[in-house]
């Protein structure tokens, strides 16, 4: 006869299963049930029209570290500092690829640039010369004259609003300065006055953000065929890139003729990468064109979005407001010119940038990554080919870190080692490690200039009796406003 342990020995071996189960699943929450999915869509339902704000709120409920299927596509979103740090920084070898879209297909010959490039020798080779050359300190400081003279166009069109005692679109403006900036840099001309050109420049952005079949459904592809999505893509990619090879033919067209320029832009130095034989990588006209439109997709939205965030937030808060203008000015005396160099005196001022960051960063959800191996992290185990996605903006507004979130406190900063440039893992508005953006000085230096600018010539009120400017977001590759940033500007009296 076989015996039968005693009753109380099973009861407690029971209560011990039991107690290190809840052990288990408190102190790892990320093994609770993902958000419940529909047949085929999967769980593309819970994503709303601001998908940044939805994943946020499905990760207060399911954890920092959600496994969703967006369509057919397993996607890892990522919703803190500490998971953040795990794959940005711990893991990073193992996510730093991209997944080619349908957008970078069509755009970017299949990853050719540097944002979407896939781990290896060309992308190393590639990220180097744009980190260490097109967009050093050193390159950008020597851009001073391109924002000076771009700056001077818009405070003379404010300057007129004012004559006038009109409301001013700046947004518009901002738009325009920023499109100016990129384009001078890069191309060594203007594109204000070019409609074709900035309308390729805007569509291309535009198709970038556009929900594709084939990205969520790789099987279904043949649909964004039927839409007319690729063709659309298509006659846009092929115009862009013509429209850019005319723009090289006229660089090599005036070093022949001997009228080279002083300055050098972004083409130029490419020209030069392009002929230097002893680099360890193909570099081919391709190249130099998709290299390009990275440039002016994020230097554009960087400045642009910051900008437009910076001044409502701003005009939301006139003590803000107050402070910080009264220390740009206090800072830069009566003057002429505005100096570049001086914003690196202004506290203030330069938490009132980290501020807008962390709450608008220029993108709220990053770029897709892709695991190229399985990993494990803190307990989950990720499969090979999961596409991760990384909510800076929760991240960002994290009540865990950050006392009231989302109010504008520009003095959270005062006297705080926090910095944007991927060393602080609660405050990323840039990403960070590997796939950390390597225009940020650039984005950075434009949205210095242009802010203290507007601060230090202007004085600035709500329009038509207006309480609070509308803060309604519209969903993009960035996040702006919904509707135009109106502005009543008066020249200030030193």
């Amino acid at each position: 006869m076989v015996s039968m342990p005693p009753r109380n020995s099973v009861q407690q071996s029971l209560i011990i299963l039991f107690c290190s189960l809840v052990q288990s699943v408190l102190s790892n929450p990320l093994k609770y049930h993902p958000p419940p999915k529909l047949p085929l869509i999967g769980h593309l339902h819970h994503l709303g029209a601001l998908p940044h704000q939805s994943l946020r709120d499905l990760s207060l409920k399911y954890g920092p570290l959600m496994l969703l299927h967006l369509g057919y596509t397993p996607t890892l979103v990522v919703s803190s500092a500490k998971m953040g740090r795990e794959i940005m920084k711990t893991h990073d070898v193992v996510f730093s690829n991209r997944p080619i879209t349908t957008a970078v297909k069509e755009f970017l010959y299949s990853g050719k640039d540097v944002a979407f490039a896939p781990l290896g020798e060309y992308w190393r080779q590639m990220r180097r010369v744009c980190v260490n050359d097109l967009l050093s300190v050193k390159r950008v400081q020597s851009f001073e004259f391109v924002r000076d003279e771009e700056i001077a166009n818009m405070t003379n069109k404010i300057n007129q609003a004012c004559l006038r005692k009109i409301d001013v679109n700046l947004t518009d403006l901002i738009v325009v300065i920023a499109s100016n900036i990129i384009s001078r840099v890069a191309l060594g001309r203007t594109l204000e006055g070019k409609s074709e050109s900035a309308k390729l420049l805007k569509e291309m952005a535009e198709q970038f953000g556009v929900f594709s079949v084939g990205d969520m459904f790789p099987s279904l592809g043949w649909i964004d065929e039927l839409t007319g999505l690729k063709k659309r893509m298509r006659r846009t990619s092929i115009a862009m890139h013509r429209f850019l090879d005319e723009v090289v033919q006229e660089h090599l067209m005036s070093k022949k003729e001997g009228v080279q320029a002083d300055r050098k832009d972004l083409v130029d130095l490419l020209l030069e990468f392009e002929k230097d034989y002893t680099q360890r990588v193909e570099f081919t006209r391709e190249n130099l064109t998709v290299i390009i439109m990275d440039m002016f997709v994020a230097g554009t939205d960087t400045t642009y979005t910051t900008l437009e965030w910076a001044m409502a937030e701003l005009a939301n808060h006139p003590v803000a407001m107050k402070k910080v203008q009264e220390e740009v000015r206090l800072v830069i005396g009566k003057t002429t010119k505005v100096n570049e160099s001086d914003t690196s005196k202004m506290n203030y001022f330069n938490c009132v940038i980290k501020e807008t960051l962390r709450m608008h960063p220029p993108l709220v959800l990053s770029l897709p990554r892709v695991s190229t191996s399985s990993t494990n992290i803190e307990g989950y185990q990720i499969s090979d080919k999961t596409r991760v996605i990384i909510n800076l903006w929760a991240i960002c507004r994290d009540p865990a870190v950050w006392d009231k979130p989302n109010e504008f406190i520009p003095e959270r900063f005062m006297n705080s080692p926090t910095d944007f440039t991927g060393k602080h893992f609660e405050f990323i508005p840039f990403g960070a490690g590997r796939r950390g953006c390597p225009g940020l000085t650039f984005g950075v230096t434009s949205v210095e200039a242009i802010l203290a600018n507007l601060l230090y010539w202007f004085d600035w009120e709500l329009t038509g009796g207006a309480i609070k400017i509308d803060m309604t977001e519209a969903f993009g590759i960035s996040v702006n406003l919904k509707q135009p940033l109106l502005l009543a500007p008066k020249a200030h009296v030193f």
